[in-house]
């Protein structure tokens, strides 16, 4: 990229950062032999991942009260384990499942890119996932960052655009010197909307084989790197 760079770098975390697919599956694929409960496993987590976007837009439209992301997440679990017919669960066992979410672990090159760019910039998510989820999902995984933005912070979820500018605010920074970084291209085009600096990198098999998006910049982002790390270099950390 040219000269300019941004005093801070936001991460989209689910699918960018953490492996949300691998990390559930193997996550749950373990904890039903050890309780001795048989599902499939797979399907159920992509059916709860493809119910976090319906579950999210009900509150955009004030279909119900804000919710925050790991309440919607047991709401959407609760509904799923009864369709496909998973029995034996205790509310233990529901409690523990849907924690899985902050059980998620990085992508291979993240911790190492993100202590990099540590060095040089201020970092942190801008999920839609809520603060308690994002910080222990950050304890468990290594994940350095310097702050965490989760949604309940803004009472918004992205791509609403309290989110992107609302981390401007907090940082006390301008739109223009704050950078968004994801594995998603529609989070970076409403965040360069708000004035954001942007950033793009392939997570090519975040969905596994569902994927149907996101393979390569779709637009001209201010950096477009191959994982983190090229991130990192790019910028100069």
């Amino acid at each position: 990229m040219g000269a300019k760079q941004p005093v801070a770098i936001v991460f989209d975390t689910f699918g960018s950062v953490v492996d949300w697919r691998g990390s559930l599956i193997a996550d749950l694929t373990a904890y039903g032999a050890t309780r001795g409960i048989a599902a499939d496993w797979t399907a159920l987590v992509d059916a709860w991942r493809a119910a976090y976007h319906p579950s999210m837009e009900r509150v955009r439209k004030n279909e119900v009260p804000w919710t925050k992301l790991d309440d919607l997440h047991r709401g959407s679990l609760d509904m799923l384990v009864e369709k496909f017919g998973i029995e034996g669960l205790t509310e233990q066992d529901l409690r523990h499942i849907n924690l899985g979410w902050h059980r998620l672990n990085a992508w291979p090159d993240a911790v190492a890119g993100l202590t990099r760019l540590k060095w040089r910039f201020i970092i942190g998510p801008l999920s839609n996932g809520n603060l308690a989820l994002l910080t222990k999902m950050a304890k468990h995984a290594g994940l350095p960052w310097d702050v965490v933005f989760g949604s309940d912070l803004f009472g918004h979820y992205k791509p609403d655009p309290e989110t992107y500018l609302g981390v401007a605010k907090l940082l006390d920074v301008a739109p223009g010197e704050l950078m968004m970084a994801a594995a998603h291209n529609g989070d970076l085009a409403h965040a360069r909307e708000c004035g954001l600096m942007t950033a793009f990198f392939p997570r090519t098999t975040e969905y596994g084989p569902h994927q149907k998006r996101d393979y390569a910049a779709e637009q001209d982002w201010d950096v477009v790197a191959l994982d983190i790390e090229d991130l990192a270099s790019q910028l100069g950390a």
